[in-house]
């Protein structure tokens, strides 16, 4: 990511490099609002417990990663939390620094925690001595610069194409007047003469600043936390690089560029280099929590072993199913399939739904009908394996990217500085009577894209190997009813930025609308079916796949007629009434979540433009759960579960579960720990205040005018205005299969096993639907039944 250069010493140049590249890797990526991915805001502290990265986060962006204590104290008043839980999460803290007995831990409860404060950068502390708000306005110009630079087509003009950021900052910055304005005198000629690559820039700062290399990681970490979202998006730049085994230097370059403001400050405010000294030294001393730290992560393991007692309740044995379902439905894991599969079932108990993540095993590269745009249609921690299209030849497609490209052009010109204030005088009476008809529910519904193909088509070996392989990982080799439907999901809403984060993670901030129609339509395949019976899959020649996507927002489900079936339309009339009725039930207990909304008004909130809270999309979620079935179908989760259907004993060489491990619990934990994120420390991690966001250059939202772009969950999406309505919990992972081949797929990849060995995950093992063992760091298990007693 940073290049080297040798006109300093070497030693000097690895060590502050060094600490650069860790800086950089600290930063969690923040995806662009047209594919929204969920992000673990502490991706870069995942080789560390909570009470340790709460010590990094607090020195250097004041970040509490606990809830307070007044609200561990009220679940504790109320028994939520009971001494067994505070006593058990006691008992596995290794610090030294617990406390010594239960009786000294409920003590600590009542007493509020210090709030703690970041180490100072010098515009902080050349703030507090000029009373001028050096903060503020690099946060102003920084993000005005950083607006047009990153631009993705909204901006009418952008930074010229082909610099680096820091060249193309360094030509802007010599030439804005503002911080020369606000009284930093000689600013543009300081950045204009600054070293020729961002690289020498930080070595010069470091040497100017007094920092050397033990102190240099978290102060630059605290110089990159300080940019925000504008930092997260060139990690996000560098996540996609390295993904095709490339690489990319924009975080090193706007770590040069904020170093460069503290040079020219500290020049500015000499009177401020004693106090500068004392946090560089405080910088230099390693990270390690305090004793509050470590009693704060203790009650949060306490929460989150009171969840997990109460969901162990609820587990329940294998139960009998039919010998052929009447009807199977496969959904995606997302937690809000939860309520909608538990209300299918109820329609009839020979209906069988099944859970595997939204993307249905097809890694695609997807070119929508009517789009220039190539999107990703599978988990970011995966790379495209199959490129699809929904495009056609014929004169439909043109018209469809001539229309696509004039609404493009609309909206840009409708929110240009230079035309919006005429777009609203001209066409203000028209737009108010659509904002009306919209805010109504009268808005028209989008028509589906044409079927989607596969771009060259697939052999039939390869057809048979692709259904054999996402066959056997749903744990579907057998059984098979009449009708298989294959259900995606998306979320219909209005004048929502963020409406990606409401789509299917798993599918990369999509619909999972294309992953299922493709499947359905090489599952339904002839040379498909002719090859899975040497795959070991035993498929009747009556059952036939339908693809649907279940809207999360209305909870109604299209099927899309995509194959023939007039030996199926009895099937198909029968399951669009069950799907009917189900939806009208799951809306009825979405509806006890939403204030002011019933399950007749609950669907009208998709089309509404003014509703801050169309579905409260995965808030509360809280496990994963691998494992048929039958072990979770006679339980109300209340949407707070993950659950994809596995069965070990039918996983030959455990190669599903590695996929299981690495893949979807993996998406999951990401999903809970930016809510859990968003909710805990929104300054930081949050995407702030809905009301006053907007839209900048297509990546991400800033709040008013400019300034700092907000990386996570808007405020709205974890808060009802009075209670969080996300209870901020790490992800507990129940699997059904043996300790010994979990704790292989874990050895095998020790990043996934260091998201359990460090708490930021929790795993459990089930034996005949009961949980039987905990998973303790270092690849050991428990060997009692964790909730025996409370069983």
């Amino acid at each position: 990511m940073f290049m080297q250069h040798t006109q300093i010493s070497p030693a000097r140049v690895s060590g502050l490099l060094d600490a650069a590249r860790s800086a950089a890797r600290a930063i969690p990526p923040a995806f662009p609002l047209d594919a929204t991915v969920a992000v673990n805001p502490a991706l870069g502290q995942t080789h560390e417990d909570l009470a340790t990265a709460s010590a990094r986060l607090a020195r250097v962006a004041g970040v509490v990663l606990t809830r307070p204590r007044s609200d561990y104290a009220a679940d504790i008043k109320a028994g939520k939390i009971t001494n067994d839980d505070l006593a058990a999460a006691l008992i596995a803290c290794p610090s030294a620094l617990k406390p010594h007995d239960l009786a000294l831990l409920r003590a600590k409860v009542a007493m509020d925690a210090p709030a703690p404060r970041p180490l100072p950068t010098i515009a902080e502390l050349a703030a507090q001595a000029t009373g001028t708000d050096w903060p503020a306005v690099i946060e102003r110009t920084f993000g005005l610069w950083a607006a047009g630079y990153f631009d993705r087509g909204q901006a009418l003009w952008s930074h010229t194409p082909g610099r680096g950021a820091f060249a193309a900052w360094q030509a802007w910055a010599s030439r804005d007047l503002t911080p020369e304005i606000a009284g930093l005198r000689g600013f543009c000629d300081h950045a204009a003469h600054a070293p020729d690559t961002p690289e020498r820039s930080i070595l010069r700062a470091a040497e100017r600043l007094g920092l050397d290399e033990r102190a240099a990681g978290t102060a630059f970490h605290r110089l990159l936390a300080d940019l925000g979202g504008w930092a997260q998006h060139a990690r996000w730049l560098l996540w996609q690089a390295e993904l095709t085994g490339d690489s990319d230097n924009t975080l090193g370059d706007l770590l040069a560029i904020r170093l460069i403001w503290e040079e020219a400050l500290l020049a500015h405010v000499p009177e401020i280099a004693d106090q500068w000294h004392a946090v560089v030294t405080a910088h230099a001393a390693p990270v390690a929590p305090t004793p509050d730290q470590v009693i704060d992560a203790i009650l949060q393991d306490a929460a989150e072993r009171a969840f997990q007692r109460q969901l162990s309740l609820q587990l329940g044995g294998a139960q009998g199913t039919p010998t052929r379902p009447v009807l199977q439905a496969a959904f995606c894991i997302d937690v809000r399939s939860e309520v909608f599969r538990r209300a299918l079932e109820a329609q009839n108990p020979a209906i069988e739904t099944i859970g595997f993540a939204g993307f249905f095993g097809l890694p695609l590269a997807h070119t929508a009908h009517g789009s220039d745009t190539v999107e990703s249609h599978l988990p970011v921690l995966l790379t495209p394996g199959l490129t699809s299209t929904s495009g056609t030849q014929g004169p439909d497609e043109i018209e469809s990217r001539i229309s696509a490209r004039a609404v493009r052009a609309w909206g840009r010109f409708r929110q240009a500085a230079v035309s919006s204030f005429a777009f609203v005088e001209a066409a203000g009476p028209f737009y108010g009577a659509k904002l009306v008809k919209d805010a109504l529910g009268h808005a028209k519904a989008t028509r589906a894209d044409p079927a989607p193909q596969v771009v060259g088509g697939l052999d039939a070996q390869t057809k048979a190997e692709i259904g054999a392989k996402v066959l056997k990982a749903m744990s579907m080799t057998g059984g098979f009813a009449k009708l298989v439907l294959l259900l995606g999901h998306g979320a219909q809403v209005t004048n929502n930025p963020h409406e990606s984060a409401y789509h299917c993670g798993a599918c990369g901030g999509h619909t999972g609308e294309v992953s299922a129609r493709l499947l359905a339509q090489l599952l339904n395949d002839p040379e498909t079916r002719a090859g899975l019976t040497a795959q070991g899959i035993d498929l009747p020649q009556d059952t036939l796949f339908v693809a649907g996507l279940h809207d999360t927002t209305t909870d109604a489900v299209t099927l899309y007629a995509d194959t023939a079936a007039p030996d199926h339309r009895a099937e198909l009339k029968q399951a669009q009434r069950w799907l009917k009725a189900a939806g009208a039930q799951a809306r009825a207990e979405r509806a006890l979540r939403i204030k002011g909304a019933t399950a007749d008004t609950v669907a009208a909130r998709a089309t509404n433009w003014a509703e801050v809270r169309p579905e409260w999309g995965l808030a509360g979620c809280a496990a994963f759960v691998a494992a048929p079935r039958a072990v979770t179908a006679q339980a109300d989760l209340g949407g707070r579960s993950f659950l994809h259907s596995y069965d070990w004993t039918t996983d030959e060489g455990f190669a599903t579960l590695e996929l299981i491990l690495t893949a979807p619990v993996v998406v999951a934990s990401w999903i809970s720990l930016q809510y859990y994120g968003s909710a805990i420390a929104p300054e930081v991690f949050g995407g702030g205040n809905k009301l006053i966001h907007n839209v900048t250059g297509g990546i991400g939202v800033v709040e008013g005018n400019g300034g700092r772009l907000r990386p996570g969950l808007p405020w709205q999406a974890v808060h009802d205005g009075q209670h969080l309505a996300h209870e901020p919990l790490r992800l507990s992972v129940l699997v059904e299969a043996p300790e010994a081949a979990i704790s292989d797929v874990l050895r095998k990849h020790p990043e996934v096993q260091a998201l359990f060995d460090n708490g930021w995950l929790h795993l459990f093992t089930l034996k005949e639907g009961r949980i039987a063992a905990r998973y303790r760091p270092g690849l050991s298990w428990s060997g009692e039944r964790p909730f025996a007693q409370a069983a």
